[in-house]
C-alpha cells in the first residue's frame, strides 16, 4: 500500500532536519537539532527522535523515510563511505536505522537529495536529465533521470567535486590540496572555501567567499578579479559535466548559488569549452534553497515505494 506521508531527514554536520511531506509536495511539519558531533548512536537516536516527531504530526505509523547524508553507502558492504562526517564512515547505518525505526528507510549522499528535490517539483521539474552542483563549504553534485537518482554500482554517481579541475596545469593543480588526499580537485577552486582560497591566492588577503562576493557586486576592483577567476573555473568544471552527460538543466545549490554572477555570465562562457563550441544548457538556481536536501530525502522515501 502506498504511504501517503513521507519523511525526509537531512543530517548535515551541525544540524540534523526533518521534514514531513505528502504526496501533494505540501510541508505538514520540520524540525532540526544540533548534529551530536563524533558520536555514532547518538545521531542514530536523534534521528529516531526527530522522525516520531514528524509521524506523530501525520497521525500515522511506519511512515517511510529517506535520509540525506554526507556520504554515500558501499554497494559491496552496505556502510557508509566517503563521509566528511567520518563517525559515519564504516557503519552499516541504513541496516541499523531500518532495525532502530522498524520502517523502510533509504539512504543516498545529500547531493542526490537535491537533484532529486529539484528535479520533482524545483527548477529541474519537467526535465528528463537534471544535474545538481552543490557549491557550499564543500562541493558535489547529484544525477537524475526522469524524476530518479542515479547513484550507480559504486554509489559515486555525480561524485563531481572530487574530479581535477578541467583544463587546469599541474602547477595550479598542486596549489590546492584536497581532504581526499588529492589535489585540485573541483571541490578545491569551486566551493566557498575555494573561492576564498582563490582570492588569497590573488591578494595575500583571507576573506570570507560571502565577503568577496558582496565586495564584488559593489564593484572592488580586488573582489572582482577573484570573482572572474572563479567563474572561469566553474566554466571549466560544468564544461566537463556537459561534455560527458549533457543534462537537460544545470541546477545550482549550496551558498555559492546565491551570487547573482553565476546565472549572467556562466551561459556566455560554456561554449568555449563545450565540445561543438555551443551550448544551450540553462543554468538555474535551486527553488527549494536551503530546503532541497530535506525535501529531496523525502521525495527518496516516496520513490522508494512508488
Amino acid at each position: 500500500m502506498k504511504s501517503n506521508w513521507f519523511i525526509g531527514v537531512d543530517l548535515g554536520g551541525t544540524k540534523i532536519e526533518v521534514i514531513l511531506l505528502d504526496r501533494q509536495s505540501t510541508e505538514h511539519f520540520r524540525a532540526r537539532r544540533p548534529t551530536p558531533a563524533g558520536d555514532y548512536q547518538a545521531t542514530l537516536e536523534t534521528i529516531r527522535t526527530l522522525v516520531l516527531q514528524a509521524e506523530a504530526q501525520a497521525g500515522a505509523s511506519g511512515v517511510p523515510v529517506g535520509i540525506g547524508i554526507p556520504g554515500s553507502v558501499s554497494g559491496t558492504t552496505g556502510c557508509v563511505k566517503n563521509g566528511n562526517s567520518t563517525w559515519l564512515n564504516g557503519q552499516p547505518m541504513q541496516e541499523h536505522l531500518r532495525a532502530l525505526l522498524q520502517r523502510p528507510v533509504t539512504l543516498t549522499n545529500d547531493a542526490n537529495c537535491l537533484a532529486l528535490s529539484e528535479a520533482t517539483d524545483g527548477a529541474g521539474e519537467n526535465h528528463m536529465s537534471v544535474f545538481a552542483a552543490v557549491l557550499g563549504t564543500g562541493c558535489g553534485a547529484g544525477v537524475s533521470i526522469n524524476g530518479q537518482v542515479i547513484e550507480g554500482p559504486n554509489g559515486v554517481a555525480g561524485e563531481w567535486g572530487h574530479n581535477p579541475l578541467a583544463w587546469t596545469p599541474q602547477a595550479e593543480l598542486e596549489q590546492r590540496p584536497c581532504f581526499c588526499g588529492r589535489f585540485g580537485c573541483n571541490e578545491t577552486f569551486l566551493s566557498g572555501t575555494g573561492l576564498s582560497l582563490t582570492h588569497h591566492l590573488m591578494t595575500g588577503v583571507n576573506q570570507s567567499a560571502q565577503h568577496v562576493v558582496a565586495q564584488a557586486s559593489v564593484g572592488d576592483q580586488d573582489a572582482c578579479e577573484t570573482m572572474k577567476v572563479y567563474l572561469e573555473h566553474l566554466t571549466r568544471g560544468l564544461a566537463s559535466v556537459i561534455n560527458v552527460l549533457d543534462p537537460d538543466i544545470i541546477v545550482l545549490g549550496g551558498g555559492m548559488s546565491n551570487a547573482r554572477q553565476l546565472y549572467e555570465e556562466l551561459p556566455n562562457r560554456l561554449a568555449d569549452y563545450v565540445f561543438g563550441g555551443e551550448c544551450s544548457t540553462p543554468i538555474r538556481q535551486a527553488v527549494h534553497g536551503d530546503s532541497s536536501g530535506v525535501r529531496g530525502a523525502a521525495w527518496l522515501a516516496g520513490n522508494l515505494l512508488g
